[in-house]
């Protein structure tokens, strides 16, 4: 199953555009793509406000950072370099605070056992803050350990 914001539920309900509220470190998230974004903002007020941003609010806010050219990412005021260790522990527990919302776990389980993909996403981690693997496995791992815990669609 292909996610994607332009597909149909539940693909659109996972894509990172969608609005799914969460706190994640005590700052109010409106959407991964808010968080995500974020990271590409030293200043943690700043940051604070593109966590509240959804969609493609929250695209454009942080289209022109060139994080890229340092590979250098930021949470609380904090620069995280993008190949470490700490900046994928930070994608897993964003993406472990995401999965606390209901709406976001409904459509999760409501891709049964779909192979999860993301055509639109970038395979080389220096170009993007979230790869095609970086998403589509995490999405898998969240669902599994759904199902594990005995969730069921609601």
């Amino acid at each position: 199953m292909d996610i994607g914001s332009g597909k149909g539920y539940p693909s659109n309900a996972l894509s990172n555009f969608s609005p799914h509220p969460f706190i994640f470190d005590g700052v109010e998230c409106n959407s991964m793509e808010g968080f995500l974004q974020s990271l590409k903002f030293q200043n943690p007020e700043l940051q604070k406000e593109v966590c509240k941003m959804v969609g493609k609010q929250a695209k454009f806010k942080g289209k022109e950072k060139k994080w890229w050219r340092d590979q250098t990412l930021y949470w609380k005021g904090q620069p995280i370099p993008r190949h470490s260790e700490e900046y994928q522990d930070l994608l897993d527990r964003a993406f472990s605070a995401l999965a606390l919302n209901p709406s976001f776990q409904n459509a999760l389980l409501a891709t049964g056992n779909a192979v999860l993909t993301h055509s639109i996403g970038k395979t080389n981690p220096s170009e993007t803050v979230l790869t095609r693997s970086e998403f589509c496995s995490r999405l898998t791992r969240i669902r599994k350990t759904l199902k594990e815990l005995g969730k069921t669609k609601q």
